[in-house]
Parts: structure tokens; C-alpha cells; sequence
């Protein structure tokens, strides 16, 4: 962590900054160099976009508002997701003064790596926004431009979040950050947003029309290559297979370390265990520059070991891998969870020091597996 705050700090110029969780690849050019951030006093560009309510918005849907605010955020940017409480509040405490918010999610989903969700358990597409916007009770509407990005384009927002405050004309008054302080733990200084809304409603011009914006950099389409590239490096990481006994196993689920656990027990020959083995191995991937370990452990029989390896190779599975010693799987069974009755495949979250927060029998779920990972406090949403 002291290494993303001292790498910020050499690299904070110009209009925006990007997130580094795990310090994150710059992932090309500042954005502002690619999509020019729109003026102040320039015309509010109309747009015809989805919601995640099924609902089409256009410009003109917020034609009463005498002052309109635009945020460009997402699901995956924990800068984006600590603020999201503050624009719901935003909007509840403006709603009733002539002010409308609208959401605009600006990413390609095909431009976000694994390596970029590692604060997260949704990335961007279409179908998690309608999960995320449940989920918090968005108050305002929220809608995608992923498919095209061709009104972001026109916006020229260049971290996620951005705030563009346009006046009754709908010309533009205010460009920046809603506040000074990402942490939603602590107290702003600077209330920027909220001073350019109160000065327009009072018919004045904003204290401060333009900042520098804190967030993670807008995913453009032309990023999208990152899956052939990371795919290229994964199949660099050398994938091992050792032996573990009863003792290994039971100081696996004690966990003495500063690390979230996720401990997953399979077979080559158990179809939902093969099946959904890609989703895990995708799961390590977003969170293993966090404090996360993924360990697999192979209920095979130990004569099939080379077997085992061979399909943890094919899956690029850079974890640790573990085979159990001997052919005994009642053993197997009481040494990871005696409350687990026997079926395979078998997954459990355990957190430092032995709690189990999370234990499922049978195919997991994905996206409740993420969730339990991101919600625990050893790994979290924020910085």
C-alpha cells in the first residue's frame, strides 16, 4: 500500500490520475491525451442510452432540472464504489431543489482486466450494473454506454468518477471530483460538486469550475487486447502439484497467516468440480495482488497425480495445488471440514486465523463467492 501511494504521487499531473490496486498496468496514454475532456461553457452533447431500469434516456428526460449532474462511474473502480453512497445522498438531498443526477457507465467490459478487479466482485457489463444499482438502491438512473462509449467520447471523462455539472442552457459550469476525499471514512474538505450545484441554484457562477479527478482511468474499446496479452503471461507462471497430508490439510483451514483463504477440493473425475474450475482460476486472478492465497486440493486418487497436473496446466492454474497423500477420503473429508458431508467439489473461504466465512458443497455461484471475498475486511472495497 505504501508502494500505490508513492507511485501516485509521482505520477499525480495533468487532469487525471488513474487507480493502481496492486499497482495496475497504466493500460496506454493518459486518457485526456485520447479523448479530449469537454469545455467549460461548452453545450451539454445529447445521448440516447439504456438504464439499468430497461428505461431509454435521452437529453431531453431531464429538461425540467434546472441543474443537471452527469457522473461517469462504474462497478469495478473502488473509487467508484466509495463514492457511491455519497451520490445517492446527492441526489436524495437535491431532488426536491430542481437538481437531476444521472449515472453514466463509460467502460468497455471487454477492456477491464482481472487483474482490475481486485477491490470488486462485479466487473461492468450491462446485467452486473442491474445487479450493482440493486443492490446499493441507486436513487438515480444509471445507464450504459459500454456497447459504444460514443457519448463518453463526447464527455471526455477521464477517471471514473467524473462530475459534469451543466447549468438550465445546459452549457457546462463545472468539470471535476464530487469531493477531496476518497476514503468514505473520513470528512471532505472540499465539497466541490455540492458548492457548484448551490451556486447555481443561486443563480452564480461556481467557486471552482475544473479539478483534477482521483479514479480509475476510463476503459476504452481500444484497450480490449489485454485478454490475448494476459493470456500469453499466464501460460508463463509455472504450475506445481505437491502431496499434502491430514496435518497439511488442517493447518491449511487454521490459516495462520495475514491472508483470505480460499481453499477448493476437487477430482478430475467430478464434472462440476472440471466444469466450474475456470471460475476459480479467474477468481485468483482479480484478487491474488491482494491478501488472498487460492489453494486446490485433488480428492484424485494419489496415483493419478501426473493426470492432476496435466488439467492444472491446461487451466494455467498458478495457485497451490495440492493432492491428497493416500487414497483414504473419509480423512480427507474430517481433516478440511468435519461439517462437510463428503460431495464434491467443496469450497471454503477462511480467514486469518480459522474463521470460515464462506463454505459451499456443490458448484458454487460465482458471483456470491466474489462478494464474500470482496466484503471480508481483510480484503475490501477501498484503499
Amino acid at each position: 500500500m505504501r508502494l500505490q501511494k508513492l507511485f501516485f504521487l509521482l505520477i499525480f499531473s495533468g487532469v487525471g490520475v488513474f487507480c493502481f490496486p496492486g499497482l495496475r498496468s497504466l493500460a496506454g496514454s493518459w486518457p485526456g491525451d485520447e479523448h479530449k475532456t469537454l469545455a467549460i461553457g461548452a453545450q451539454a452533447p445529447d445521448f440516447r442510452l439504456t438504464g439499468v431500469d430497461g428505461k431509454t434516456y435521452t437529453l431531453s428526460s431531464f429538461r425540467d432540472a434546472r441543474v443537471l449532474v452527469i457522473v461517469f462511474t462504474c462497478n469495478h473502480c473502488p473509487t467508484a464504489q466509495a463514492y457511491e453512497d455519497r451520490i445517492i445522498r446527492l441526489t436524495a438531498d437535491y431532488r426536491g431543489k430542481g437538481v437531476s443526477v444521472v449515472a453514466i457507465m463509460p467502460n468497455d467490459p471487454r477492456s477491464v482486466q482481472l487483474s482490475e478487479l481486485g477491490y470488486t466482485d462485479m466487473g461492468d457489463s450491462f446485467e452486473e450494473m442491474k445487479r450493482r444499482a440493486s443492490e446499493k438502491h441507486f436513487n438515480f438512473p444509471y445507464l450504459y454506454d459500454g456497447a459504444t462509449e460514443a457519448v463518453s467520447k463526447k464527455y471526455g471523462p477521464v477517471a471514473t468518477p467524473h462530475v459534469f455539472i451543466f447549468d438550465k442552457e445546459r452549457k457546462l459550469r463545472y468539470s471535476g471530483r464530487i469531493d477531496d476525499v476518497e476514503k468514505p471514512t473520513k470528512t471532505p474538505n472540499t465539497m466541490d460538486t455540492r458548492n457548484a450545484i448551490e451556486a447555481l441554484l443561486k443563480g452564480m457562477e461556481p467557486p471552482v469550475t475544473t479539478t483534477k479527478v482521483f479514479g480509475c482511468s476510463i476503459k476504452w474499446a481500444e484497450k480490449s487486447d489485454w485478454t490475448i496479452k494476459a493470456k500469453q503471461e499466464w501460460a508463463k507462471e509455472p504450475v506445481t502439484l505437491d502431496t499434502i497430508d491430514v496435518a497439511g490439510l488442517q493447518a491449511l483451514v487454521k490459516n495462520n497467516t495475514d491472508k483470505l483463504r480460499l481453499i477448493n477440493v476437487w477430482a478430475t473425475w467430478c464434472g462440476p468440480c472440471v466444469t466450474e474450475f475456470p471460475d476459480l482460476v479467474d477468481i485468483n486472478r482479480m484478487y491474488r495482488r491482494r491478501d488472498f492465497e487460492f489453494v486446490t486440493v485433488s480428492a484424485d486418487e494419489p496415483g493419478k497425480k501426473d493426470k492432476v497436473l496435466k488439467f492444472l496446466q491446461a487451466q494455467m492454474a498458478s495457485g497451490t495445488n495440492y493432492i491428497f497423500h493416500i487414497d483414504d477420503k473419509y480423512k480427507l473429508i474430517e481433516a478440511i471440514d468435519p461439517k462437510w458431508q463428503g460431495a464434491l467439489p467443496y469450497t471454503l473461504v477462511v480467514a486469518p486465523g480459522g474463521k470460515i466465512v464462506y463454505a459451499k458443497e456443490g458448484p458454487i455461484d460465482p458471483a456470491v463467492l466474489k462478494k464474500a471475498i470482496v466484503d471480508d475486511p481483510t480484503i475490501g472495497r477501498y484503499y
